[in-house]
């Protein structure tokens, strides 16, 4: 059994800063790729960025530039540094970890960011 907990999420101004950290635990280990997606309202669920076990990154466009992913694999965290952040970024963040043949999700972290 896997356990995946987001936090760090709050309400920002817009051009401010958040950071999101996920932990994963369980008995699946090591972890494979970790992500992050986000929902926000009346929109499907989309990928933000996810990192490989060995590093390699990627990030939606929207967020190219501004976010900044990455993990601590002795820890089995994942972290992502959300900066210059628009209302459009305004949406329920969702950690993502891939163990084994599975894919687990965290419940999610709201980030509100005001105009």
């Amino acid at each position: 059994q896997v356990q995946v907990a987001e936090s760090g999420g709050g309400l920002v101004q817009a051009g401010g800063s958040l950071r999101l950290s996920c932990a994963a635990s369980g008995s699946i280990w090591p972890f494979g790729r970790m992500g992050w997606y986000r929902q926000g309202p009346g929109k499907q669920r989309e990928l933000v960025a996810y990192i490989t076990s060995r590093g390699t990154t990627d990030y939606a466009d929207s967020v190219k530039g501004r976010f900044t992913i990455s993990r601590d694999n002795a820890k089995n965290m994942v972290y992502l540094q959300m900066n210059f952040l628009k209302p459009e970024d305004t949406a329920v963040y969702y950690c993502n970890v891939n163990g084994g043949t599975a894919t687990y999700w965290g419940q999610g972290t709201q980030v509100t960011v005001s105009s």
